[in-house]
């Protein structure tokens, strides 16, 4: 087994400040030990470190293999690992357990110096904050000056957003995976059952229950149990169990019901989850994370998300997964929604993710693409040249259709970013955005170290916000929406000045190659087939003239392109809609 992914959990007791650690309601800790495990190996200057926030009941060994095992056995050991999404070969990993936790640091199961007995039922409430206060001490005291990047998934992820709030000096980057800025009532819900299954057992004695070797594992299990109903969706239940039947398991949660036991497949997976988790984890600490997670809002603490993410200097991927619906993708959508306000540097991805919220870590395919590309070092070059002649022209023009003063674009169905990078090379200044629906092309916009967006456009932006942009841009595109209308429309919420440019279907070439051949045109820029085309709405320059008129939008400029000799003769004898093979309009809504 590669000697690189060999790791060892490590301890360092925090020098505290006179008088202990002071926790956000009040308790006092004199004593704090962090466990912790590192990948990888930390750069000359110090600027390749990546915390990860592991979730409510990880722990420190988040990748590789201690020594005796047999097998790689980090919980994300296919997303941390050398050339993965979190590239050990070039960043310095750093993985730490949180306070109250079971795993190496401080929590209700460690010895309290001042009494030499557990904590138990002594050990003070907990917040997200206190955790991240303490994994900011943890860090000063390892010797890290800055983070390149933190990246949690749930429970991580509101630990990650808390901390780029409140230390935001101290992070570069942040990847917020399948998590919330506070839980949803039906997540609350199933806390609550679970939470109260643990002090219903009449082994949890108020949490001192260290002593005799007797602990709530009923309650415990049955807490784990329904925590594990969340985490997969139906559609992977379905898959993995369905209505199938085996031998009946020896079901220690009903030893005296007899006919209440069944073989449901799916009855003997929730039992070896609960024994697994029974047997690695401690009752009191899932009741302190837990409840710091329900208590987690930070909406609530700061007035709104926009105001929390106020002084936010970190670049932010928040990825939402398809099929979760214990963090749901709207929380995600919410989220980002509020970085835009915020005008902060944020790309979102929602990807397709059927099995549900465990998806971030068992199906990581295109979540491994998409967090390496936004943590690369090595963004991508571009070279104009790569670019036809026609293409650049087109390009230049657009750029002298921009509004005066424009520091942010969004680049709507942008493709690669190709436009993106043509105008950043001309002027680095002008902050972009790029939305598409395809995840190939968009992983390259998030490689070109811009925001990007992965979404539908004919379904609507509603992840940004009105005049979030000074200006949007949608090249070359228009003919293939299925609503260009309403496209059109959200162009104008989205900033109060758009510029669109699209092949005009009214030109001499293709009008000529449907009266002289009786087929539909094949052209440079139209290089299909009637039966493969993408192009579904075929318009002309007066076409698109009407719906700005229906759609009272002002037409600012039109600017007609062609190539072809004859057609440049149309343009210039007034005939422009005969004329132009393309065009780009700048357009405004009419009361601005």
């Amino acid at each position: 087994m590669d000697l690189k992914l060999l790791t060892e959990t490590q301890s360092m007791k925090l020098d505290l400040p006179e008088g202990g650690f002071v926790l956000k309601h009040g308790g006092v800790l004199k004593e704090i030990n962090v466990a912790y495990e590192t990948c990888g190996t930390l750069s000359p200057d110090c600027d390749n470190v990546i915390f990860i926030a592991h979730a409510l009941t990880g722990d420190a060994h988040v990748a590789g293999w201690h020594a005796g095992d047999t097998k790689l056995t980090g919980w994300w050991s296919n997303m941390v690992c050398p050339g993965g999404g979190i590239d050990t070969d070039r960043f310095y990993v750093v993985c730490a357990n949180v306070l109250g936790g079971c795993m190496g640091t401080t929590g209700p199961s460690s010895i309290n110096p001042e009494t030499g007995k557990a904590y138990g039922s002594s050990f003070p409430e907990l917040t997200i904050s206190d955790i991240v206060d303490v994994h900011k001490m943890f860090l000063d005291q390892l010797g890290i000056k800055k983070l390149y990047a933190i990246v949690g998934g749930s429970f991580g992820g509101m630990q990650s957003l808390d901390f780029i709030t409140r230390y935001p000096d101290f992070v570069e980057n942040a990847v917020v995976i399948a998590s919330g800025a506070s839980l949803t009532t039906q997540a609350l819900a199933f806390d609550i059952i679970g939470r109260e299954a643990i002090v219903n057992d009449p082994n949890w004695r108020n949490g001192d229950y260290y002593d005799d070797g007797k602990s709530p594992d009923v309650g415990l299990s049955q807490a784990r149990k329904l925590a594990h109903v969340t985490y997969i969706s139906n559609e992977m239940m379905k898959e993995k169990f369905g209505r199938r039947r085996r031998d009946i398991a020896q079901q220690k949660n009903f030893p005296n019901a007899e006919e209440f036991r069944t073989n449901f497949e799916v009855a003997n997976y929730l039992e070896h989850q609960g024994e697994k988790f029974i047997n690695r984890f401690d009752a009191n600490s899932y009741l302190h994370i837990s409840r710091a997670t329900d208590e987690f809002d930070m909406a609530a603490e700061y007035g709104s998300l926009a105001e929390a993410f106020a002084a936010v200097k970190a670049k932010v991927l928040v990825v939402a997964l398809s099929g979760d619906w214990l963090f749901l993708p709207s929380q995600s959508e919410d989220i980002t929604k509020a970085f835009f306000k915020a005008k902060k540097r944020v790309s979102y991805f929602c990807l397709n993710a059927p099995a549900g919220h465990d998806a971030f870590l068992t199906h990581i395919q295109d979540l491994v693409k998409v967090v390496s590309n936004f943590l690369s070092k090595d963004k991508s070059d571009f070279d104009p040249n790569s670019l036809s002649a026609d293409d650049r022209k087109d390009y230049d023009e657009l750029i002298t259709m921009l509004p005066e003063q424009t520091s942010s674009i969004l680049d709507v169905a942008c493709a690669d970013g190709m436009l993106m990078s043509y105008i950043k090379n001309k002027n680095n200044d002008v902050k972009f955005t790029g939305v598409d629906m395809d995840l190939e092309q968009i992983n390259h916009v998030l490689a070109k170290n811009a925001n990007a967006v992965l979404a539908n456009v004919d379904s609507g932006l509603e992840v940004i916000p009105d005049n979030t942009f000074d200006c949007a841009i949608l090249s070359e595109s228009l003919q293939v929406m299925r609503a260009p209308d309403k496209v059109v429309t959200e162009l104008l919420r989205i900033a109060p000045t758009a510029i669109v440019s699209f092949p005009n279907f009214g030109m001499w070439s293709v009008l000529a190659s449907l009266v002289f051949r009786g087929k539909m045109p094949k052209t440079k820029r139209l290089p299909y087939e009637w039966y493969n085309t993408p192009n579904i709405h075929l318009c002309t320059i007066r076409d698109f003239i009407q719906l700005c008129n229906d759609k009272d939008i002002k037409i600012e400029k039109i600017s007609y392109r062609t190539t072809l000799f004859l057609s440049k003769v149309f343009v210039a004898l007034g005939m422009k809609n005969l004329g132009a093979s393309r065009v780009l309009v700048k357009i405004s809504r009419k009361n601005t």
